[in-house]
């Protein structure tokens, strides 16, 4: 977990949930299988079963209430480097998740990894490589 436990936490999860619920929206098509991934990503990241609902629907009224990516990511941008990874993996595995990348995806994911401090190399290798998971 890398969040401090605190008041807090669950806010800051729920900025990470409108993060990815932002990427999965964004090919205009949200799915049942990327609200899978984004959930378990949220256990992962430190969300209990038992508030996971809560914060995946706090997350689902940030993103639909903002007009921009920053204040989502800046959650993010703040994490140890292995969450932050964990994080671009998730956002790839939504993207690929019906198999392709479109040019809003990609777009969105070269503005997400200047935004998050991810290097270009690390983005392209975290990239490929989950989209050699999921396309085979």
């Amino acid at each position: 977990m890398f969040f401090k436990k605190d008041k807090n936490e669950n806010d800051n999860l729920s900025k990470v949930a409108a993060l990815l619920i932002h990427a999965a929206k964004i090919d205009e098509n949200f799915s049942k299988s990327e609200e899978a991934i984004i959930k378990q990503a949220l256990l992962q990241i430190g969300a209990n079963d038992e508030d996971l609902e809560k914060i995946f629907s706090d997350g689902k009224k940030i993103e639909e209430n903002s007009n921009q990516i920053l204040e989502f990511t800046k959650e993010v941008k703040n994490m140890e480097e292995n969450d932050k990874i964990k994080i671009v993996e998730t956002l790839w595995r939504i993207i690929y998740s019906n198999n392709e990348a479109d040019i809003y995806e990609t777009s969105l994911m070269r503005r997400l990894g200047g935004l998050l401090y991810v290097d270009s190399k690390l983005m392209g290798d975290i990239k490929e490589k989950i989209r050699k998971e999921i396309i085979k």
